[in-house]
């Protein structure tokens, strides 16, 4: 059943269609309602929610930009280069368009648009939950559901654009903390927003994702490993503290990340997975993910089996040894073997299975490994931060022979790098650990471009320099200090 509503966005009325989602969906208005009648039922709420998440599947975001396109891109996941790119270095050109078919500024222009215009909606629903909520929304958890998981989802966009436009290095710079890098809107219009430092951005997300958390509170006690509910598929509580720690972690506020990864690890019912057959997004460990209807087709211009698989988005097997650590023929690492990655030996190339076998049409944007290397990172150095990186691996399939110490900064550092870049291959998480943590310099596992401070960085698109506060208010000088060349930690 296809049901279409009326949706707010950046100061207009915004048409979405949707299908195929959760059952709950079923009880949406089949017909087409301006947002004043919208808000007049519980059906029309739960309808403008649904709808956050399944514009979050627009190729724009995190339907492949925000995930397994242009970060992984950025963090040379891939041998094969967006098609009209004349060299791998052409794909961090950020400040002007480019010839030919591929062009940086112009998808992170895109990126930041549709960012806002889903925060834009975010910001509607919850301007109509205090106008309408308490009258309209009698179920008492339904209203809270409803404004937590809004505050919850606008949280989350606004850090995924400060982790493209903010600083560098944040923790690790305080210059950076002050660089004026983006607006945070709480306001369902089309004002202008001033563009704030890279710190009050921090505190903005703070601060809704703790007020979502009070909201959502009544889940405390849910088992995310009961999938029948598929909170998974929502910004349910587990999923906001992950998002802390996270969130925490970027800002180097060790002692908060480190309580709310481990509260997320003791309490969400969810378990390491030790095998990925048929499931290579190993989705039984997603704290949050987005539902694709039709994922295998809408993706598989990117990723497929077959002679023709040197056109999409495949890596050499030389290249996936590199970032596996692959010796022999066959890895002991389940994340390298082939219910992981499809080989195809004629061509001496591979392709991640993650969104080719796929049955449950999930794109994953919280999972739980990440909860124990935030503990890892955020543990004393010595057994105990050994113990949470390593626990990662016993499950991947590596034996305990092979644990990784962590009793200097230095290699705890390394071996996170190293288990970052294989556990997230595909989900866009790489780019944004080399970026916090102050990155620079040749990638283990491809020397073509030498990374630069400036690589990590975003400009600002040119209609929010035109038409929104850069021009007026001034974009902070570029801060060059972090960063020296080389592939370091931050201390």
């Amino acid at each position: 059943m296809k049901r279409t509503i009326y949706i707010f966005a950046a100061g207009i009325a915004g048409l979405f269609s949707f299908a195929s989602c959760s059952e709950w969906l079923d009880v949406a208005p089949n017909t087409d309602l301006p947002a004043k009648e919208l808000f007049t039922t519980e059906n029309g709420f739960t309808s403008a929610l649904a709808g956050l998440y399944i514009t979050m599947t627009d190729e724009s975001t995190y339907g492949k930009n925000l995930t397994f396109g242009l970060t992984d891109q950025l963090a040379q996941m891939y041998d094969k280069i967006p098609d009209g790119v004349p060299s791998r270095k052409d794909v961090y050109i950020y400040d002007r368009e480019t010839n030919g078919g591929y062009n940086t500024k112009g998808t992170i222009a895109t990126i930041w648009q549709q960012q806002y215009h889903i925060i834009a909606n975010a910001n509607n629903l919850l301007k109509w939950w205090e106008t309408n909520g308490e009258a309209v929304l009698v179920d008492t958890i339904v209203r809270r559901m409803i404004r937590g998981e809004a505050l919850a989802l606008r949280a989350f966009l606004h850090f995924d654009l400060l982790r493209g436009w903010g600083p560098m290095d944040y923790a690790g710079n305080d210059k950076a903390k002050e660089m004026k890098c983006m607006p945070y809107r709480t306001v369902a219009d089309h004002s202008k927003q001033p563009l704030l430092p890279a710190k009050s951005v921090v505190a903005n997300i703070i601060k809704d994702l703790k007020e979502a958390r009070e909201y959502l509170s009544y889940e405390k006690d849910l088992d995310l490993s009961d999938r029948v509910e598929q909170r998974h598929l929502r910004m349910n509580y587990h999923a906001v503290n992950a998002l802390l720690a996270r969130v925490y972690n970027y800002a180097g506020e060790k002692d908060s990340a480190s309580m709310y990864a481990r509260m997320v690890i003791d309490g969400c019912g969810l378990e390491l997975q030790s095998g990925n057959d048929g499931d290579p997004i190993l989705s039984n460990e997603v704290i949050f993910g987005i539902n694709m209807h039709e994922l295998k087709v809408n993706l598989a211009e990117y990723f497929a089996v077959g002679d023709k698989m040197t056109t999409k988005y495949y890596l050499g097997t030389s290249t996936l040894n590199l970032i596996f650590d692959v010796t022999d023929a066959e890895s002991e690492d389940i994340r390298a073997r082939g219910t992981a990655f499809y080989r195809r030996n004629e061509d001496q190339c591979a392709m991640s299975l993650k969104y080719i076998d796929n049955d449950n049409e999930i794109i994953p944007l919280i999972r739980l490994p990440e909860m124990y290397y935030i503990a890892c990172e955020t543990s004393e150095i010595g057994d105990e931060a050994a113990y949470y990186i390593n626990t990662v691996r016993n499950k991947r399939g590596l034996s305990k022979a092979k644990d990784v110490a962590c009793d200097t900064e230095e290699k705890r550092f390394a071996a996170l790098n190293r288990e970052y870049c294989k556990e997230f291959y595909g989900e866009g998480q790489y780019f944004w650990f080399l970026k916090t943590r102050g990155v620079t310099g040749v990638l283990p596992h491809n020397s073509e471009v030498t990374l630069a401070e400036e690589n990590f960085v975003f400009t600002l698109p040119d209609a929010e320099v035109e038409y929104g506060w850069a021009q007026e208010e001034g974009v902070a000088e570029e801060d060059t200090s972090a960063g020296d060349g080389k592939i370091m930690p931050r201390n």
